[in-house]
Parts: C-alpha cells; structure tokens; sequence
C-alpha cells in the first residue's frame, strides 16, 4: 500500500516482533503495556551520592581516531530484550471510550482472545562495576521480563530500579560484579562540529559503531500532539543510528559517556540523518534520584515558556531572541515570588548561557528542589538578575519517595496506564496493578494485571493518587476507614474489592 508520509519523529528503539511495518505520523517503534519491577539497591556506586554534579572535563577533544573511544565504549554498552507476556484481553470494545460507571454495572465484554508476547530490543549502558545500566524508559516500559546481554556474550535477568517517562530515561539493574563502565563526561562541554560516536545494537546487530559530529545542542523535537510534560533538550548529531539503538551510548572521543541515544528524524523509521541523544547532564541526574530516591527529584521554575524568537509574534516589545519568555507563572511560583514577571526572557541560569526554551529545562533539570539558582533576564531591553529557591511541582522542596509507607502498607506495585493501554482497554485513566508482595493488597485478593479505575468514588489517574488517599487515613486526617475498589482485569472481568486500613 502506498503511502505519503510527513516527517516524523520516530524513536529508536526497538525492532518488535509481530508489528507492522507501517508507521505513523509521530510514533514510538514500541509502545509496551505498563509492568515493571520491585526496585532493588547496592551501596556499591559513588555515581549516585548528592549531591550530584558535573564537573568540567575540558573542550572538545582534538584528535579524530576513534579507535580508543570504541573500545572504551563497546565493552561497557549491553543489548537489551524485553518481553511483555501475552494476556486474555476482552474484545468488543475497541477504542471506544466508556463511562466507567456504565461499565462496571453493566458492560460484559466480548469473548477473551490471547494476544502474542511483544518482544523488543534495544542497547543500555553500564555505569556502575555492580550492575546498574542506563537505557531509555520506552525500552523497558511494560516488560514483565528484560534479558541483558553482555559485550562477551553473558546473559542476565534484569530488574527495574526506576523509571522516568517525562525523560525517557531508565535505571535497571544486574545482579553482577566487576563489570566494565563508562564514566560520565560533561554534555555540556561538547562544541557544534566535535566529534562523537554512538554505540549499540541497531538491527540486532551487536556492538555496532558509528562516528558523526555534535549538529545542536539543546534541541526540541515535540510537535503539536506531542506529551507536554516531556522534557527535550537534545544532543543532534549525524551519527548513523537505527531501531535498537535506543538506550546506547553517545560518547565523546575520549570514551566518556555524553548522552543516551533516544530519537531519530526520519521518514521511514530507519536512519536518515539526523538522530539525537538525551545529554548526560540530563540523564546522570535522573538515575542519581531514582537510584536514591525511587522517584526523580524534579525542580521548577514555575513557568510556562516559550522560545523568545516565537513569542516575538505576540509579543513586540521584545528586545532580544534568543532565551525563553515567561508567558505565563503556575499557582504556586518560586519564579513569580522572586520578582519575575510575565515577558521577561531568561537568558541564563548560574552563569550558562540559555538561548531556548529547551536548554532551559535542561539547566533547571540539574538541580533538586530546595536548590538556589541565579537566573538572569532581559526585560524589555534592561537585564536583571533574581535568585530563585527551586520548589517541586508541588510547590514545595520536600523529597519525593515513590509510594514511601502507603506503598509498603498495600504491598503492591502500580502504574499509570500507558496511552496504548487507554486505547485497547477504551478508558481514559486508571492504574495497573503491576506487581504484589506481601500486603493489604493480596489480603483482598486482588491479582496482578487488576486496573483500579474509581478508589472511595474518586478517579484514579496515577498511583500517587492511591498513596495520597491510604495516608491520609492511616494518619487519621480522613474520615474513611479504609478503600473501595473499582475496576477490571484484561478479560473484561469486573471486581469490586474493600480493603480495611483501620485495624
């Protein structure tokens, strides 16, 4: 069938098994079902401590033989396989939407049908001796189980520590020693022209090495329909890369890791000349919190921003264009309480240059809530400097734990739903149970794969969601005494479950 096709953004990673050939206008390669892992922990890894910060490795290198970089990199990038289980899943309903109270007292679904296991590939890096490795988060989205293969050909089960959507980064973890790394360079520090190699597994094929040069810094790739709550700030580089490349190494020519290779701009999913890698500013930060933390510590602004140059549209009093404008404050702004104001443009935060809107998340996204930054704008021509105490999306600078006491009191694992789980199951929220250990949870008997749709005749939209509900009435601040679950499994099957938090 033929067909024309716009200029897409499709990411790298993975060559599916059982998945069509075409490919849409914006669309990942994989997009998995929402199941992952119980997080496990090593004391082993300095990478890790706070707080974490790059230090400068100097300028970009001068000399052009690759040859000690790949070998640097090739013994410390992995090939990664990951497998969703097939499910029963209920047909009849396709992608429509449904109220969910129309659906738990009256709908029946149609008869299961048994879907396929979805098996993918990508790359990951190692970054720590006792097995922590890097890779993107639509690698391991959904798996139920991740094969690791090593350079010289040792396979492992992996397990997953932590995941950040917003990023497109993952932590996962081996259980092995003595491993070969990569340490971090400094992304900031790469120069337009520099040099660079990718590393991976493109095709299957197993440590594969390509050269090209830093194209831009500080890219966004989003489009209209594009997840505002991404954060893009890419490395671009002409570096051949392909499906199963998501996840590798993007390094300097001293071997130093300076991205992870996540997206490419092509027109037919397959490399055409563009890729780009999330910098390692970025991406350090984000397995430093999910290894410590469980959950990434993200700091804002507290702004709504666009690129200077197309703010001038609607905005001509505009003196320069290059930073980003402030078009608007959120309800609780750290930015706004430190003399910000709507139309000024921030031109720098602690001294590094910002010259979009981009490369501004990407300064912001160093740091933890509770930090104090100096920011730099052009208002109208004149420049002022503020210092501003970064807050979480909150509002506050309290440390964020994934679940904390409400997790371990459930004994289970949640997940948002993924975009493609919404579709198939035609709902537009809800959370999956994805894991169950020991716990209130199991007491109820409720299974793994149960979708919690309405909890106390409230939606649920995302675990946090539950966790904020459990605490409150084991703090007492809630005149309820306990849960009544809503929701449904693949099949189709309805259940209704109560869960005592008063003993």
């Amino acid at each position: 069938m033929k067909t024309t096709w716009k200029k897409v953004i499709a990411v790298l990673a993975i060559i599916v098994v059982s998945v069509a050939t075409s490919i849409g206008a914006v669309s990942y390669l994989l997009k998995q079902d929402n199941r992952g892992f119980q997080s496990v922990s090593s004391e082993d890894s300095s990478l890790f401590k706070q707080p974490y910060r790059l230090t400068s490795l100097g300028s970009a290198a001068e000399n052009t033989d690759f040859t000690y970089a790949a070998e640097k990199a090739i013994h410390a990038v992995v090939h990664i396989k990951s497998t969703a289980k097939a499910q029963a899943s209920s047909g009849g309903r396709g992608g429509e939407y449904f109220d969910p109270f129309e659906f738990f007292f009256g709908y029946r679904g149609g008869s299961p049908r048994q879907q396929q296991p979805r098996v993918g590939a990508g790359s990951g890096v190692i970054i720590s001796t006792d097995g922590y490795i890097i890779t993107n988060n639509h690698v391991v989205e959904g798996a139920d189980e991740i094969e690791v293969t090593l350079n010289d050909n040792q396979n492992f089960k992996a397990k997953i520590v932590g995941a950040d959507p917003s990023t497109d980064i993952a932590l996962i973890k081996i259980d092995a020693t003595d491993l070969q790394t990569l340490s971090f360079g400094d992304s900031e520090q790469l120069k337009i022209g520099e040099w660079v190699l990718a590393v991976g597994n493109p095709f299957n094929l197993k440590s594969t090495v390509t050269a090209g040069i830093v194209s831009a810094k500080g890219r966004s790739i989003m489009t209209g329909n594009s997840d505002k709550n991404k954060i893009e700030s890419f490395i671009q580089t002409d570096a051949a890369v392909n499906p199963g490349n998501s996840g590798g190494a993007l390094v300097n020519t001293k071997g130093e890791l300076v991205g992870i290779n996540t997206a490419i701009y092509s027109e037919t999913g397959n490399f055409a000349g563009y890729s780009f890698a999330v910098p390692i500013s970025i991406a350090g930060k984000v397995v430093g919190d999910l290894k410590q933390y469980g959950a990434v510590q993200r700091a804002v602004l507290g702004v709504v921003i666009q690129n200077a140059q197309d703010a001038k549209q609607n905005d001509s009093k505009i003196k320069v264009l290059e930073g980003a404008y402030v078009a608007e404050f959120a309800q609780r702004s750290s930015a706004k309480e430190a003399g910000l104001e709507i139309g000024d443009v921030i031109t720098s935060v602690n001294g590094v240059k910002v010259r979009s809107s981009g490369a501004l998340q990407e300064q912001v996204n160093k740091y933890r809530p509770g930090d104090k930054v100096k920011v730099e704008v052009d208002r109208y021509g004149s420049s002022k400097t503020f210092t501003i105490e970064l807050r979480n999306m909150q509002g506050s600078t309290e440390v964020i734990k994934k679940g904390g006491d409400s997790a371990e009191i459930l004994g289970a694992a949640f997940r948002a739903l993924s975009d493609e789980q919404k579709k198939e199951y035609g709902v537009t929220y809800g959370i999956e149970v994805n894991g169950i250990s020991k716990g209130k949870v199991q007491e109820a008997g409720i299974r793994k794969g149960f979708v919690i749709m309405m909890v106390n005749n409230q939606r649920v939209s995302d675990p946090e969601d539950l966790y904020r509900m459990v605490d409150k009435i084991v703090k007492g601040v809630s005149d309820e005494t306990g849960l009544f679950i809503k929701g449904f499994y693949p099949n189709g099957e309805t259940r209704l479950y109560a869960i005592n938090l008063v003993d």
